[in-house]
């Protein structure tokens, strides 16, 4: 599991901003929704493509928060990375500008194209196909216009609130986060359901998510939110 160090300057700053350590005491879990991002077999299996070691050490704490946001009303939604040769909106500058053309970019599109076996949702992944929603975006955040549909999806739903997992913490979580939280969604930020190469990065990003973009938490934190949210009477009916 990654090293967490979020400095006190960090803390008391969000504390500053908000009023409080934590944005979320309780949650209107018919308003929430788990966005899993890109935990799929080409970044967790060992000698994947873009392979993340850490991503198999939080796998048990995403799914653990995928059946609590499930029994509790809740959604959770999928993200798959894509490559799409055909998409209307080329991502030139990406795949053959300054950021690709080597040879781990060729790997990734042939890894992500749609179908791929390293495209698919893992399987140690607690992934119900029955209720939970899977979005394929084009781009590292799924909030792109025109890349992906999940705003569109979500907002029918009536979801104000996004819980924030997976892989790359630095990268599609990041960006869906900060993306997410600019177009009016509430954010919660998973200090140990987010996975990167190397603990400088994920604690990079997680100070930018807790002093400006999100709420972070760590998953007992949330569970306990997510628990003291649910009204036993109303679940058990």
């Amino acid at each position: 599991m990654h090293k967490v160090a979020i400095p006190q300057f960090i803390t008391d700053r969000a504390r500053l901003q908000r009023g409080r350590d934590h944005m979320f005491t309780r949650l209107d879990m018919a308003r929430v929704a788990h966005v899993v991002v890109d935990m799929r077999t080409g970044f967790i299996a060992e000698g994947a493509a873009v392979e993340v070691p850490m991503t198999r050490q939080i796998m048990g704490n995403i799914n653990a928060v995928s059946r609590s946001v499930r029994a509790a009303g809740g959604t959770n939604a999928f993200f798959r990375f894509t490559y799409d040769e055909a998409e209307r909106h080329s991502w030139d500058s990406f795949y053959t500008g300054y950021m690709g053309g080597g040879p781990q970019t060729q790997l990734m599109k042939q890894a992500f194209s749609r179908g791929a076996g390293p495209w698919q949702i893992d399987p140690g992944m607690d992934f119900d196909e029955a209720r939970d929603l899977v979005f394929d975006k084009t781009r590292f955040s799924g909030f792109i216009p025109g890349t992906c549909d999940i705003h569109e999806a979500l907002q029918a739903r009536g979801v104000d609130t996004l819980i924030i997992s997976g892989t790359l913490t630095n990268c599609c979580c990041e960006s869906t986060a900060r993306d997410a939280m600019q177009m009016g969604y509430k954010i919660i930020f998973l200090t140990d359901g987010n996975a990167t190469l190397s603990d400088e990065e994920h604690n990079a990003t997680l100070l930018s998510m807790a002093s400006i973009f999100a709420d972070v938490m760590d998953t007992s934190e949330l569970l306990s939110v997510i628990a003291d949210s649910v009204d036993p009477v109303a679940l058990a009916s």
